[in-house]
């Protein structure tokens, strides 16, 4: 099978034409705004979880994944993953004998390093708060995977046809004027859905009324940037698996990297170069029927 010079050219032509359109979709479509206090979001309250997991099974069965329906061992994941996009985890504090429950999700950064990461914009944050995936879009190259400080994109792995997966809070719900489905269901109400403006308002709240049952800190206000999930919690942080992050936004690092890769084309013609290489010298022509294409 030969290939064609000017088939070759088109080929290498496009491809250039994306590598220079790559730096102008890298720019964050959230970043600019003057507030996220409109943004719909939530607040888990892990003061008064009780590990149910009632949250965990109808948002796995919400995203088209069967669940069994008293969540055993086997069907309860140590973590995010692709057929799992919110999960209840217990952290125990063997030296008070003390335990507490946390549901993890992705957080709808208000500033988004997986959509600032993405060179094909498959990621973006709504305007009404959620970070949207759009998989027709995804070339899976999975920087979003690496820029996400909460480590919560995940990736199908076990698939034929690959896609990225993670919690849409709800977006549909939302659209029509209701909670997120786990919010719909939670026994406690320890989850609550809202605008982020009220939530924190909430938030605060629920601290001032009761200062010596939660630390005084809402979690997801101001960590990089703020983000439309929020927490309260009656034990630091950082003994329930949350990060001590900087207040300032991520964005900046994947974009600077990213223009960096695309700068002047280097990577993208250098690549496509070696393939015309390696393609050229195993190609075989026939210049009597096929004068165009490449010889060896």
């Amino acid at each position: 099978m030969a290939i064609r010079r000017r088939d070759f050219l088109k080929f290498t032509g496009a491809a250039a034409g994306s590598c220079l359109l790559a730096p102008q979709l890298l720019a964050n479509p959230s970043a600019g705004m003057d507030s996220f206090d409109d943004d719909w979001g939530m607040l888990n309250d892990e003061t008064v979880c009780t590990g149910c997991k009632t949250c965990q099974y109808v948002c796995k069965k919400r995203a088209g994944f069967e669940a069994a329906g008293d969540l055993p061992m086997y069907d309860n994941p140590r973590d995010l993953n692709s057929r799992n996009h919110t999960i209840v985890k217990m952290y125990r504090d063997d030296v008070k004998k003390e335990h507490s429950y946390v549901k993890k999700q992705c957080m709808h950064c208000n500033e988004p390093a997986c959509v600032s990461a993405c060179p094909v914009r498959a990621l973006i944050k709504n305007p009404d708060g959620p970070v949207m995936y759009d998989a027709g879009k995804c070339i899976g190259c999975r920087y979003c995977m690496v820029a996400c400080p909460y480590n919560v994109p995940t990736f199908e792995y076990e698939s034929a046809t690959p896609e990225i997966r993670k919690c849409d809070l709800c977006y549909d719900e939302l659209a029509q004027g209701k909670p997120t489905v786990c919010s719909q269901v939670c026994p406690t109400g320890a989850i609550i859905t809202g605008r982020r403006k009220d939530l924190i308002k909430e938030a605060w709240r629920r601290i001032e009324a009761k200062p010596d049952q939660y630390v005084h800190h809402v979690y997801g206000e101001h960590e990089v940037g703020g983000s439309a999930v929020l927490y309260l919690a009656g034990v630091d942080f950082d003994k329930i698996g949350f990060k001590d992050l900087q207040e300032a936004p991520l964005p900046a690092l994947p974009e600077s990297i990213q223009h960096g890769i695309f700068k002047y084309f280097v990577t993208p013609l250098a690549l496509f170069g070696m393939l015309a290489v390696t393609r050229g010298s195993t190609m075989k022509c026939d210049p009597v029927s096929d004068e165009d294409c490449i010889e060896e």
